[in-house]
């Protein structure tokens, strides 16, 4: 009898154990199962926590950590580099033959057949290669400077920053930049350069297409050339017919909605695959502002991009004329506009 009570404890015990084994698998699995549902949310939507909701554009003139500006129209999300994935590999260096230098992070490596130029001059110990907006917007600055209408406390607007060859050229020369950018993975590159240069407390990014009417666009991501991207699917495609177009909503915002009257503009450059004439047309209170006050523009005019967003090179110049610039050169690929001051 004794014996036999043995063996039933013992196949109860052997139970119990089996039991506790299973649940603790099964604890083990459920808290693996959190975990990796956590890890894809995150990677799924890396957008939701890229940004502070407490922060926005409209305190930049008045704090180094933008908060809220009065005077602004529009309330928008700074892009918030220090909760944002980082992306990976990084491929940064710094940019040759410039006065200020900087670092710029590249979005786009190439392909095995064509490989990025710059990583190959990487790969070399060379320098990144001079981007030509970067020496424009520098030397511009200084011409600005030398005639009495630039300081350091007056702000550089970069609409398409890509990944920063203009807003880290005037960071380095220590102005504050206001820089807006449609596509995430160049966000990405431009917070490599906010690192690299030490620029977080004059550099500020948002992640918007900038328009002539508040809302969302469309935006036409160019595969391997995210610096094509464009808001026409014909734009994008104009230069690299082969690559993929993979369409992404944006929020479109003007830039009178989010710049206030009283912040001192002195440069709006403007690169965005010829959608430049509906940023024109969303700032006209902004370049309204009399000789002095109003910014210097650069824009890109390639009338092949704007023709595709349904606009063209003279009606810009028509638009920018109403507005009393009158004095309007080409450089390049670019155009350059500012008002004279009349005696």
């Amino acid at each position: 009898m004794p014996s036999a009570r043995f063996s039933m404890w013992k196949k109860d015990k052997a139970m119990i154990t089996r039991q506790s084994m299973l649940c603790i698998i099964r604890v083990i699995f459920a808290v693996t199962i959190s975990v990796l549902l956590l890890l894809l949310f995150v990677a799924v939507k890396p957008l939701s926590i890229c940004y502070d909701a407490k922060v926005s554009l409209k305190d930049f003139h008045i704090m180094k950590q933008p908060r809220t500006y009065a005077g602004s129209k529009e309330n928008i999300e700074k892009f918030d580099c220090m909760r944002c994935p980082q992306a990976a590999p990084v491929v940064a260096n710094k940019v040759e033959g410039v006065r200020h230098p900087f670092f710029i992070s590249l979005a786009d490596l190439g392909s095995p057949e064509k490989p990025n130029r710059n990583f190959l001059r990487m790969l070399k110990g060379k320098p990144f290669r001079k981007p030509d907006i970067s020496q424009t917007v520098q030397e511009v600055l200084e011409k600005l400077e030398s005639n009495g209408l630039a300081s350091k406390r007056g702000t550089v607007v970069d609409v398409g920053a890509n990944v920063g060859m203009a807003a880290f050229a005037a960071a380095a020369m220590g102005y504050k930049v206001v820089a807006f950018e449609a596509v995430f993975e160049n966000l990405q590159r431009l917070c490599d350069g906010m690192y690299l240069n030490r620029a977080g407390d004059v550099v500020s990014f948002y992640h918007a297409a900038v328009s002539d009417v508040p809302g969302n666009l469309t935006m036409h991501k160019v595969v391997g050339r995210l610096d094509n991207s464009a808001v026409s699917v014909t734009g994008a495609k104009l230069a690299f017919k082969s690559n993929e177009i993979v369409p992404v909503s944006v929020r479109s915002i003007t830039l009178d909605t989010v710049i206030p009257e009283f912040e001192p503009v002195i440069l709006l450059k403007i690169d965005v695959q010829g959608w430049e004439y509906h940023v024109l047309k969303g700032a006209s209170r902004l370049l309204s502002r009399v000789p002095g006050d109003a910014p210097y523009i650069i824009y890109e005019d390639d009338e092949k991009l704007l023709q595709e967003s349904n606009t063209s090179s003279k009606e810009i110049r028509d638009f920018l004329v109403s507005m009393g610039y009158s004095s309007c050169t080409r450089h390049g690929t670019d155009t350059h506009c500012k008002k004279e001051r009349t005696t």
